[in-house]
């Protein structure tokens, strides 16, 4: 998840250097009149170059689930470090062969990469991290993130690695994690759960769960997995289509999309695009302003930090609650600030102080919790079908937030978060009265919770048509 992070951020910095080498390119090549003014081809192309690797991202994601099921969660993995090292040469030789196209192409495939551990990522950390901790655990998906994504912004200073000569080492850089993960994977044992339920190979399973819980007493851990089996045996094998149709499942897979959509659609991106200008605007120096930026990634890793010991103590549902609920007004506080900003001089550092608590408050909540309550809310065999649809969406608002956002600043200006506030109070209230909480609770305890639920409805629906009969009857 540090490769995904990292890659996000990485190529924001180094933007305008970029585009000087864009359009060296297209001067070389002397393909058309290039003018000294004329910035617009080379805009599109540096723009292709950011949101392929969302495009790729949605490849990736889409196509965990059947990486998982085929080639297991481990096996997986690593080979799509193989991927991770070919986006990252692609993108590091790209100036010296003068090639753009290797860079936007080095970009998908590295998207690919990225989406592709955004799905089998938090499956296998969900199927090996023991019932208490998995919280825990799987918040550690997000605190990668965020280190990842504020070591791209420290690396792509001027000073550093985001200057004319040495962005492409910042972009190859990409290809450490990649190797990184080939050489100490292999030390990780493969998920018991995906060895015992998908490839019914007990003694494998059990000599992983050894390994994992550090102790040769593992019956437990068998029990409540052979338990899952035979509760969802007529599951095991839900393709995508499948689950898409299944009454039992519509509710789990509805409550993973929206969980994705609040992480995406709460604003967090436009704080990103939107910080630096913001601090220009309190009267801050704009290399300074830069500096400030990066305090917002450093206390994004520092929240997330604060929210694993929080995650298995006050559980998924109630910080998922809090976090939206501080965003949706703080988010408020940013409209109000952005309005009467430049009546009351002192009122534009409020909106400094909202931006770092709605960051703060992202980091509780919606940052980490849908990449681990999706793989929560599905037994073994929907599981990686749900991740690939959780994960396609997650990738896919990301994409339209970083089309969509420009325009949408132009056109609203100063209430260009009055759209998130009104999301964030929406998400808030689906994840009251929908999501439950999945707290120290086995997958099989998790799908019992649905499951009453549509037993209610089809005694509900039974029910009516009784009554409807009735009275058909006596007229």
């Amino acid at each position: 998840m540090f490769q995904f992070g990292y890659n996000t951020g990485v190529i924001n910095a180094p933007q305008t250097v970029i585009k000087e080498f864009i359009l060296a390119c297209m001067k070389e090549r002397k393909t058309q009149k290039v003018e000294e003014d004329d910035t617009e081809p080379e805009d599109l192309i540096f723009a292709v170059s950011v949101s392929i690797f969302a495009i790729g991202g949605m490849f990736g994601g889409f196509s965990g689930g059947y990486i998982g099921t085929k080639f297991g969660r481990k096996r997986g993995l690593l080979i799509n470090n193989l991927l991770g090292i070919g986006g990252a040469c692609l993108m590091a030789f790209s100036k010296l062969l003068m090639s753009y196209e290797m860079l936007i192409v080095g970009r998908l495939v590295i998207g690919i990469n990225c989406g592709l551990n955004t799905s089998l990522v938090p499956m296998y950390i969900s199927e090996i991290a023991p019932l208490t901790l998995r919280g825990g655990l799987g918040t550690v998906n997000q605190l990668a993130v965020t280190i990842g994504l504020l070591l791209s912004q420290v690396l792509g200073l001027k000073n550093l690695l985001g200057n004319e000569d040495a962005w492409p080492i910042l972009m190859g850089l990409a290809i450490l994690p990649a190797i990184m993960q080939l050489v100490l994977l292999p030390v990780c044992p493969e998920s018991p759960r995906y060895l015992l339920l998908s490839c019914q190979r007990e003694d494998e399973a059990r000599r992983a769960l050894r390994r994992l819980r550090a102790s040769s007493h593992v019956e437990e851990d068998i029990i409540e997995m052979r338990a899952e089996e035979t509760a969802n045996q007529a599951e095991a094998q839900i393709t995508t289509f499948q689950l898409i149709r299944s009454r039992s499942l519509r509710m789990p897979l509805t409550i993973g999309i929206v969980m994705q959509l609040s992480q995406q659609l709460s604003g967090i991106n436009a704080i990103l695009f939107y910080s630096t200008q913001l601090f220009i605007d309190t009267g801050i120096p704009e290399d300074l302003s830069r500096y400030a930026t990066l305090g917002v990634g450093a206390v994004m890793v520092a929240m997330t930090l604060v929210s694993i010991p929080l995650m298995d103590r006050k559980g998924r549902r109630s910080l998922h609650l809090g976090g939206l609920g501080g965003m949706f007004i703080f988010s408020i506080f940013i409209t109000i600030s952005f309005l009467i900003k430049e009546m009351i001089e002192w009122l534009k550092y409020i909106s400094v102080l909202s931006t770092l608590f709605f960051v703060i408050f992202f980091a509780i909540g919606p940052g980490s919790i849908p990449w681990m309550i999706t793989a929560e809310l599905f037994s073994q065999g929907p599981r990686p079908a749900a991740m690939s649809i959780a994960v396609l969406i997650n990738w896919l608002s990301n994409f339209l937030v970083g089309i969509g956002f420009p325009t949408m600043q132009k056109k609203l200006d100063n209430y260009t978060f009055l759209p998130f506030s009104c999301l964030l109070a929406l998400f808030w209230l689906f994840t009251y009265y929908k999501v439950p909480e999945t707290k120290n609770k086995t997958f099989e305890e998790i799908s019992a919770i649905f499951q009453r639920g549509v037993e209610r409805i089809c005694i509900q629906e039974t029910s009516n048509k009784q009554i409807l009969r009735g009275r058909s009857r006596s007229r």
